[in-house]
């Protein structure tokens, strides 16, 4: 059993462990009238989205090398479930996500449920009980779901029912499966009533990580996150990024992603160098719970004085105004970082990639990449950007970025 690792103190380090969810039977489980409700944009062509994820994860394989892992929660899942409390946690966290369901008379069902039937609930919602409940197609984001930042992970509160199963997979898993033990002190639970999703939160050095208070992660999330960080770990900047509450840019990595150390990928009507002026650092007080805050003027202002470097915002969509916001929509400023300068983005976003071009990054398909390293080792080097065909998975809104969450990368 490959043992699991907190470790992420850049949003850039070389990927060593991350977690992803292929998508399965829940997405064929969608329909038509339900979708909205299930916060999910259309309907996916499964055999096609399931071919895209996995170039994906190919490329995550070849990249991580024989020292890393590309871990499936299902597999996390279904191991967890081997263990009775783990099932039995599973079922009593459920009835407390649902307090409107009155799922209370379900819960000694699902205890006794085999693990392979629990878990295909979990997933479907579908089991031999009278209970009715919906599936998780969202669960391929798995961004959302939790954070890590240094040596902790920050476990999401969801802000709707729709993914609040999500958030009591990942809870189980972190809390019980056999890999993660070595952890369990550094598993950061946030106090109830506030709400946060991993999609807001991005590591940008050991001290300073960024927040966006979004239509996901509410005002007291970003508090409750910021103060349990300043308590547990190196952090000692929070940059709290005031975002519209619209489904646009739902989270602040739907806007603004890091490229490299000293490059953001960003969406300028919302960021850019005279834009947004929500902008505040939060940091420690000197008495319990006390915090001080810096109001700036705009995001890349916030983020040079934290970090005491240069940084260099690339616009998402070039500069043509409609460009930008056709590729933001289907997550051009969505980049996921597997190296310093070395990032996988859909394909379809082309003038975002023109514009990686023009900053010096070689544009290469993700089957070039394969390609070309399929009898070698990939070693970080060159600025690259890497194309995924991902026309079903952009169908569910949501890049690279969204559909990963890294739990450990290494300085190199």
């Amino acid at each position: 059993m490959s043992l699991v690792d907190f470790r992420i103190f850049s949003e850039t380090d070389h990927l060593n462990q991350v977690i992803v969810h292929t998508p399965g039977a829940e997405m064929d489980l969608v329909s038509p009238h339900d979708r909205e409700a299930l916060l999910f944009e259309d309907i996916l062509y499964l055999s096609h989205a399931r071919k895209e994820h996995e170039l994906m994860c190919a490329v995550f394989e070849k990249v991580v090398g024989p020292t890393g892992k590309v871990f499936q929660i299902t597999d996390l899942l279904r191991e967890a479930f081997d263990m009775e409390d783990a099932r039995a946690s599973f079922a009593e966290q459920i009835v407390e996500a649902s307090p409107g369901a009155n799922l209370k008379v379900f819960q000694k069902d699902l205890n006794q449920l085999s693990p392979e039937d629990l878990f295909h609930f979990a997933l479907t919602g579908e089991s031999p009980l009278a209970l009715e409940a919906k599936p998780l197609p969202n669960l391929m984001f798995m961004r959302d779901l939790a954070a890590v930042v240094g040596n902790h992970m920050v476990l999401s509160h969801a802000a709707t029912s729709a993914r609040s199963r999500e958030s009591v997979i990942i809870n189980v898993v972190a809390s019980h499966h056999p890999a993660f033990a070595a952890h369990r002190d550094r598993i950061i639970k946030l106090p109830r009533g506030v709400t946060f999703e991993g999609g807001d939160l991005l590591v940008a050095s050991h001290d300073t990580v960024l927040i966006g208070n979004s239509e996901r992660t509410s005002f007291g999330g970003v508090i409750s996150v910021a103060r349990l960080l300043f308590e547990k770990t190196e952090i000692k900047n929070v940059i709290m990024v005031n975002l519209p509450k619209e489904r646009s840019c739902m989270h602040l990595d739907t806007v603004f992603t890091f490229a490299s150390p000293d490059e953001c990928v960003v969406f300028p009507p919302l960021i850019d160098l005279h834009g947004l002026n929500n902008v505040i650092t939060l940091r420690a007080g000197n008495a319990p719970d006390e915090m001080n805050s810096t109001i700036h003027q705009n995001l890349h202002q916030a983020l040079e004085s934290a970090l005491n470097r240069s940084i260099t915002f690339v616009s998402c969509g070039g500069s043509d105004p409609l460009s930008q916001q056709r590729e933001q929509w289907t997550d051009g400023a969505n980049y996921f970082a597997i190296a310093p300068g070395v990032v996988i983005g859909y394909e379809r976003n082309q003038k975002t990639f023109d514009e990686m071009a023009r900053r010096g990054y070689r544009v290469v398909t993700a089957e070039g990449f394969l390609s070309y390293y399929q009898e070698s080792k990939w070693e970080p080097g060159e600025k690259i950007a890497i194309k995924l065909d991902g026309y079903e998975l952009s169908r569910g809104r949501g890049g690279p970025r969204c559909m990963t969450m890294p739990i450990a990368r290494t300085s190199k």
